[in-house]
């Protein structure tokens, strides 16, 4: 698997990748445009320009992504199965609300079960450890420079680094129990203090050394520190100490810079657009 720096059709536990830093032009627009609703939605979603335990109106989805109802339809409904989406009968579609603390704590809690023992199974003396691939994909991503402080690039190789680990181990019952969880999905809305990645890609490179030299214990313990080490960051996101990323980068290259002709408002968390709180946050 690559490091998603696109964003296209995807499987349900993949990140979409929006480039804010690309300079709007006419090859940006099309890129854009030719986005599946359900990566353009699940971007929106994720990067809170669509905030958490919101109404989804499904006409206004259209308007603004400019296509008919029939895909936004369709792209909800593999939101749901993303659990990015969530009817409230008979109240419609909504946004899911975000992980509180206890749900955090399950959420690594199985992961502790998961991915240790599968770092030690990476950890092989064979042609399938993906140890060197795992360092190229850090180096990728470090040599982002001021890019890596995107949030998406950090997303993006998350879900890389960790899908190389199930790959090699080959088990996939495995692997599917892992994406059932659509860890990085929920995760990544609660916005690490390490947004820039720096605790992150220490960690990554203690385990992808520990695999590469193929020592089973130190790449299994290493994978427990980190999901340890996660846990207390995205803790800072639950308790409300996010970073946001800057919503207007988000809409101009999800929805087309203001004055494209496309109808691009999306308002920030605290706001409402109408008394039905069709974009505004509101809860039960």
């Amino acid at each position: 698997m690559t490091g998603g720096s696109q964003v296209g059709e995807s499987d349900g536990h993949q990140i979409p990748f929006v480039e804010p830093g690309q300079a709007e032009g006419e090859t940006s627009r099309v890129q854009r445009e030719t986005q599946p609703p359900y990566d353009r939605i699940k971007a929106m979603i994720l990067s809170k320009a669509i905030p958490p335990d919101t109404k989804l109106n499904i006409d206004k989805l259209a308007r603004e992504l400019g296509v008919s109802q029939t895909p936004v339809r369709e792209a909800l409904q593999r939101l749901e199965g993303d659990k990015l989406v969530v009817g409230k009968k008979p109240r419609g579609l909504w946004t899911s609300p975000l992980l509180d603390e206890g749900q955090l704590r399950e959420l690594i809690e199985v992961r502790l079960l998961l991915e240790p023992w599968s770092a030690s199974a990476a950890a092989n003396d064979r042609a399938s450890n993906p140890g060197r691939e795992m360092l190229a994909e850090i180096d990728r991503f470090v040599a982002l420079n001021e890019r890596k402080n995107e949030g998406y690039a950090l997303a993006s190789h998350d879900v890389a680094f960790h899908d190389m680990i199930f790959y090699a181990v080959g088990n996939s019952f495995l692997h599917n129990a892992f994406r059932q969880l659509h860890a990085h999905l929920h995760l990544f809305r609660l916005y690490p203090a390490d947004l820039d990645g720096t605790h992150t890609i220490e960690e990554h490179k203690v385990i992808a050394e520990a695999i590469s030299r193929a020592d089973p214990h130190a790449a299994e313990e290493a994978m427990r520190a980190h999901l340890f080490a996660a846990m207390d960051r995205f803790s800072l996101g639950v308790r409300g100490k996010d970073t946001l990323t800057s919503l207007g980068a988000v809409r101009s290259h999800v929805l087309g810079a203001p004055g494209s002709g496309q109808t691009n408002h999306v308002p920030a968390p605290s706001q409402s657009t109408g008394s039905d709180g069709t974009l505004g946050r509101r809860h039960d």
